[in-house]
């Protein structure tokens, strides 16, 4: 993708606007039932999918447009806590693919928020420095590498999903899944833009666009991705990420 793909500017520019329209309509509909309701549980049901695949639209649309600040060396330098983060783009990709878990996190204090995930086999690990330490580097892409890479695992896991972020001076993160795994002989290609290695059996749907974005924004980020895996034995992404202030 090069930043005058007319097809791309169309789909940032002219899509925001009715995306966040109807985003907007559907979340006034679920909270103002007094006034337009009652609602069956039919109707109820359907909004909250409507505002669901509205949401996939949405987050579809930001990949891109984080993707093409990306390649124009558009980033931000901060120092942040990586438990926040995560914290988000937890509830971003349970937002999407687990609702029922993302409600019931988003009125957790920070002590029952691990038991929450723990209970429905999520589990979470932060160590080493940035456990206690400020990390240098653009929140918005560390949180867009991580809500991929999680959304990723929960698609495919079987029952659980292990995250590690650890590190003493580049960050390192490891997202884990007990799912199908993905043969050998198409790891190669798990990277590349709209591949599902999982398209033809049965998987969830995809567009095969979060795995070859976290790639390209690791790489502009100085950092690198590795992927171990096989059939039926499932998947692990490390990703590594040097803060912005290394010497």
């Amino acid at each position: 993708m090069t930043r005058k793909d007319p097809l791309v500017d169309l789909l940032i520019h002219d899509l925001t606007g009715p995306l966040s329209i109807v985003l907007t309509s559907v979340n006034n509909l679920l909270t103002k039932e007094d006034k337009c309701g009652p609602y069956t549980e039919y109707q109820i049901d359907t909004l909250k999918r409507a505002k669901r695949n509205a949401e996939k639209a949405k987050a579809l649309l930001l990949e891109i447009i984080e993707v093409y600040r990306s390649e124009e060396g558009l980033f931000r330098s901060e120092n942040f806590m990586i438990a926040d983060v995560l914290r988000e783009a937890l509830l971003d990709a349970l937002e999407i693919i687990n609702p029922d878990i993302c409600e019931e996190l988003s009125h957790a204090g920070e002590d029952s928020f691990k038991d929450i995930l723990s209970r429905n086999g999520i589990f979470v690990e932060i160590s080493g420095r940035y456990s206690r330490a400020f990390f240098n580097h653009d929140p918005k892409k560390i949180r867009q590498i991580l809500r991929n890479l999680i959304s990723n695992a929960l698609k495919y896991r079987k029952t659980m999903m292990k995250l590690s972020l650890t590190g003493d001076a580049d960050l390192v993160i490891s997202v884990e899944d007990d799912g199908r795994g993905i043969p050998q002989e198409k790891q190669n290609y798990i990277f590349k833009r709209f591949f599902s290695a999982n398209s033809k059996q049965g998987a969830p749907d995809g567009l095969g666009f979060g795995l070859s974005c976290v790639k390209h924004i690791v790489e502009k980020m100085r950092g690198d991705i590795s992927l171990e895996s096989g059939e039926g034995a499932g998947s692990c992404f490390t990703v590594r990420i040097p803060p912005t202030d290394k010497e």
